[in-house]
């Protein structure tokens, strides 16, 4: 099954992009980042590129239903938890209740939950909104691999083929591509229900289908995907949004272990295994 597996496999598979990387790094001449030599958008640049998020929220389209944005009335600072603003009409009632609710617990003292401080997987599109530690891109023909360094979390988008039938929901779900133009599109379902769409801890229901288009803008320097997000039990409408990240290079990924070292100030319920995994 395409899903995230656990500890030990991944940084199995890890050990093959990583060597892959800097084998790119150490051999990979300078290219044109706008296009690859097949005439496919080129994100890696020879694996000597990488990507940071500007935002750990998304930005609105120019025009139509948006994403949820801060309550006016509890603008986010560095020093407070996103309260996302509930009149958006893109949320259904059960939708708003579960927010609201949260809102207030969060209110009261509650350290807000966010897949990053607590080194879950974000799901998509959430994996959009990991900050500080940059994304890697490794392309090829059957498939792309879209790496957060922070803690090495994966997905895998497999390149044009259907999804399959009923795939068993899973932590990043199932995500097919294709090339459109200078845009990699991908295509999400089969998620579970245990991530949030957003850092304003915004639900979602298995039903969730997420459609983002990632291109270069301004010559290079910054990648952006617009982002539509459908999901008919906790969303009124579709939604579009948009992220943007700046192009860091020459910057090899690093490993980073998120729970070991993420433990000490706040008790974020980071997940502890039972048993070794091997």
């Amino acid at each position: 099954m395409r899903s995230w597996s656990n500890r030990a496999a991944r940084r199995v598979a890890m050990g093959i992009v990583r060597g892959t990387l800097l084998t790119g790094m150490v051999a990979g001449p300078s290219v044109d980042l706008a296009r690859a030599a097949d005439a496919r958008p080129d994100f890696s640049g020879h694996a000597d590129v990488g990507w940071i998020v500007l935002d750990n929220k998304f930005i609105s389209p120019p025009a139509g239903p948006g994403p949820i944005e801060d309550d006016p009335a509890y603008p986010h600072t560095r020093n407070n938890f996103r309260i996302g603003d509930l009149s958006n009409p893109i949320l259904k009632p059960q939708t708003r209740e579960t927010m609201r609710r949260d809102n207030e617990e969060v209110k009261n003292g509650k350290i807000a939950y966010t897949p990053r401080s607590s080194c879950m997987p974000a799901g998509v599109p959430s994996f959009s909104l990991f900050v500080v530690e940059p994304v890697y891109f490794v392309q090829s023909e059957k498939e792309v691999l879209i790496t957060y360094s922070g803690d090495h979390q994966v997905r895998h988008v497999y390149m044009n083929v259907p999804h399959t039938p009923n795939p068993k929901p899973s932590w990043y779900g199932e995500s097919v591509g294709y090339y459109e133009g200078d845009s990699l599109v991908v295509d999400t379902i089969g998620q579970n229900d245990r991530t949030f769409v957003d850092n304003y801890r915004t639900p979602h229901s298995k039903k969730l289908h997420v459609v983002e288009r990632y291109h270069l803008t301004d010559s290079g320097k910054f990648l952006q995907v617009d982002i539509r997000v459908d999901d008919p039990d906790a969303f009124t409408m579709p939604w579009t949004a948009i992220q943007r990240y700046r192009r860091v290079e020459r910057r090899p990924m690093l490993e980073e272990a998120c729970a070991e070292s993420n433990q000490i100030l706040f008790d974020y319920h980071i997940p502890q295994a039972a048993s070794p995994d091997f």
